[in-house]
């Protein structure tokens, strides 16, 4: 996959590009984790959904936010960062103007990113959101929240406490018309070390439930979710 450099607003953004070989291939968005604690865009559950996404047929870009890698600037505790998504996601539209819908995917810190660009866009059908941070970030703007996703964690997360993460999936499900699928990985810490397949494999039977992509993979998960 080509490594292309976008235009963006703090300066140049480090990004990796896979271009879908199907026509009007919807598009991906993928987020990484906290770059004050060493988040890049080769993060390994980053890299799992940029690859998960690949596989679906999406065409999928994974970024580096401002001042990580060789993208320019500095860390800007969100808001520079959310215009470096916006920035990612115009960019995106530009080379694909047939595109039917857009879907963005967050580890962590990125997934709050995510959600704040979700807001923003209405071209964002679904979400993907592992290791939601909701013990470190505010997730209260989300109301109401526009779109129905994913929202994965790690049953041994101890970063992203569940009594949290569990009052943000409760919040969106008071919403009229929305779904947040919510689920667990049995063993997993707030990394998913030694997890990312089954984050693959979760990743994959939402979006089968979704419909969304352009092809589809069979996967069992009914072994993989805790209670």
């Amino acid at each position: 996959m080509p490594d292309i450099i976008i235009n963006g607003p703090a300066g140049r953004i480090e990004a990796k590009y896979a271009h879908s070989k199907l026509p009007n291939a919807p598009l991906a968005v993928v987020f990484h984790p906290d770059p004050t604690k060493g988040g890049t865009m080769n993060n390994k559950v980053t890299y799992t959904l940029f690859q998960t996404f690949v596989e679906r047929g999406f065409s999928v870009i994974r970024f580096n936010f401002r001042g990580v890698g060789k993208s320019q600037g500095v860390f800007d505790k969100g808001e520079g960062e959310l215009t470096d998504a916006a920035a990612v996601l115009d960019w995106m539209q530009t080379i694909n103007p047939k595109a039917p819908y857009v879907w963005t995917a967050g580890f962590s810190f990125g997934s709050w990113i995510s959600m704040q660009l979700l807001m923003r866009r209405p071209e964002i059908k679904g979400y993907i959101s592992v290791g939601l941070p909701a013990s470190e970030h505010d997730f209260t703007f989300l109301a109401p929240c526009p779109q129905s996703g994913l929202i994965l964690n790690g049953s041994k997360d101890t970063i992203a406490r569940r009594e949290d993460v569990d009052e943000v999936v409760e919040r969106l499900n008071t919403q009229k018309g929305i779904t947040t699928d919510y689920r667990f990985i049995e063993g997993a810490n707030h990394f998913f070390t030694e997890h990312c397949d089954l984050v693959a494999a979760h990743v994959h039977d939402h979006l089968n439930t979704a419909g969304a992509g352009m092809r589809k993979t069979t996967i069992d998960v009914s072994n993989m979710v805790s209670a």
